[in-house]
This record gives structure tokens, C-alpha cells and sequence, in this order.
């Protein structure tokens, strides 16, 4: 998204990775603990906003929220404040 404004106007993430994923390897028994962590995932629940931006036309917004739309495997929706 940022690509799409080349440098005009301001993008603001509204979700944030906090919750850790653990895993142990592969062929370890059984107990000593949890697992060092692999990864981090964000819980987004339903009509969360997940970008913000400003500073940028209302076509342009709308080119970059579309090709935001396609990383996530959910429907998203444009939302325009007045």
C-alpha cells in the first residue's frame, strides 16, 4: 500500500501481532516445558478496522485498499470517514 501513495500521506496499522505461536521440534518427548516461539498472530475480530489512512485522493485509497484486500483470506470493505 505504501508503494501506491510513493510517499504522499500516512498509513496507520490498527492490528498488532501480540500473541506468540510456540512449537517444539519434531521428535521430542513428552513434557519440559512449552517450546521456544515460531511465530506471532493478531486476532482480528469481525468489522475491525485494519488500516488507516490519510493524507492521500479517495481514488488512490481506494487503489491501495483493494490490493491490501487480496493478503488476508477474508472479505474486506472500504470505509470512508466524513
Amino acid at each position: 500500500m505504501s508503494g501506491q501513495f510513493r510517499r504522499n500521506g500516512k498509513i496507520w496499522v490498527r492490528v498488532f501481532p501480540d500473541l506468540p505461536i510456540t512449537a517444539k521440534p519434531t521428535e521430542v518427548r513428552m513434557g519440559r516445558g512449552k517450546g521456544n516461539p515460531t511465530g506471532w498472530i493478531a486476532r482480528v475480530s469481525t468489522g475491525q478496522i485494519l488500516f488507516e489512512m490519510d493524507g492521500v485522493t479517495l481514488a488512490n485509497a481506494r487503489q491501495a485498499a483493494t490490493l491490501a484486500a487480496h493478503k488476508p483470506c477474508s472479505s474486506t470493505k472500504f470505509v470512508q470517514w466524513s
